[in-house]
C-alpha cells in the first residue's frame, strides 16, 4: 500500500484528504505543523507528500526547499496545496522543487487522480530502453537517475521527465507549449514561465556554465532543444 503524508493544519482538509485517499486505497498520515512534518518525512519517507503552502510556522516553500536539499528525498513526489493560483505562486513552487500544484478548494476526485498520476510517473519503467548517454552526461531511465562526470545529479521527478524528454529528441526544438503538453500534461494551471524555471534549474545542475549551456539550448522565439557538441548520442539497454 502506498503511503501518503499530508502536512496541513486545517482539520477539515485533513479529514477530507484522509477519507478520499483512504477510500482510494492509500495509507494516509498527517502532520499539523511543519517541524513535525519535516521530521516525519526524514524519519520514514512516504511514497508521496502533500504539502500545504501557507504554513503558520514554516512556509511550505521553505519546507519544500529543505526537503529537496536532502539527497535521500530529492526524488520524493511532492504536490503543493495552496489557496493561491497566481503565476508568481506557481513559479515559486516549481522553483522550490514541487512536482504538481493544486489550488484550494479542490475537487477530491481531482486530487486523487493527481496523486495516482504522480505515483505512476515515479514508478521505474520496465526493461527496454534504459539509458541515454551524451559524453559525460548519462540519463538512466530504469532508475530515473542522472549522472554527470560519474557524479550523481539530484533532480526532482519533474526535472528528470523534462530532461529525458528533451534528450531523447536531440536537436529538436520544442516550444514551451509543447513541453507543457507532454511533460506536465494534465496540469492546467502551469504556465510557460514554469518551463523556463525548470530549464534554469536543470542548467544549474548539469551545465559547467549555465549562462553558456552546452546541452540545454534556448532557441529565441521558439523554445528549447537538447544538443551535444560531440554528437555522441547513445541509447542503451
Amino acid at each position: 500500500m502506498k503511503r501518503i503524508l499530508l502536512i496541513e493544519d486545517d482539520p477539515d482538509i485533513v479529514v477530507l484528504v484522509r477519507y478520499e485517499l483512504g477510500k482510494a486505497g492509500f495509507e494516509v498520515s498527517e502532520a499539523l505543523d511543519g517541524v513535525s512534518g519535516l521530521a516525519a518525512v526524514k524519519q520514514t519517507p512516504p511514497h508521496l507528500l502533500l504539502l500545504d503552502s501557507m504554513r503558520p510556522d514554516i512556509s511550505g516553500l521553505r519546507l519544500l526547499a529543505e526537503i529537496r536539499q536532502d539527497l535521500l528525498l530529492h526524488r520524493l513526489p511532492i504536490i503543493m496545496l495552496s489557496s493561491r493560483c497566481g503565476e508568481a505562486d506557481l513559479v515559486a513552487a516549481f522553483e522550490a522543487g514541487a512536482d504538481d500544484y493544486v489550488t484550494k478548494p479542490f475537487s477530491p476526485r481531482e486530487l486523487v487522480a493527481r496523486v495516482k498520476i504522480l505515483l505512476w510517473r515515479a514508478e521505474p519503467l520496465p526493461e527496454g530502453r534504459q539509458f541515454l548517454e551524451f559524453d559525460e552526461l548519462r540519463i538512466d531511465l530504469g532508475t530515473s537517475r542522472i549522472t554527470c562526470s560519474d557524479k550523481p545529479v539530484p533532480t526532482s521527478l519533474l526535472e528528470f521527465r523534462l530532461l529525458y524528454h528533451l534528450a531523447s529528441h536531440p536537436r529538436r526544438v520544442f516550444t514551451r507549449e509543447e513541453l507543457l503538453s507532454t511533460v506536465w500534461s494534465d496540469e492546467q494551471l502551469v504556465t510557460p514561465r514554469c518551463v523556463d524555471v525548470c530549464v534554469r534549474r536543470l542548467r544549474e545542475k548539469i551545465e559547467v556554465n549555465p549562462e553558456n549551456p552546452r546541452f540545454l539550448k534556448t532557441v529565441r522565439g521558439s523554445g528549447y532543444l537538447f544538443e551535444s557538441r560531440s554528437d555522441s548520442f547513445r541509447n542503451g539497454s
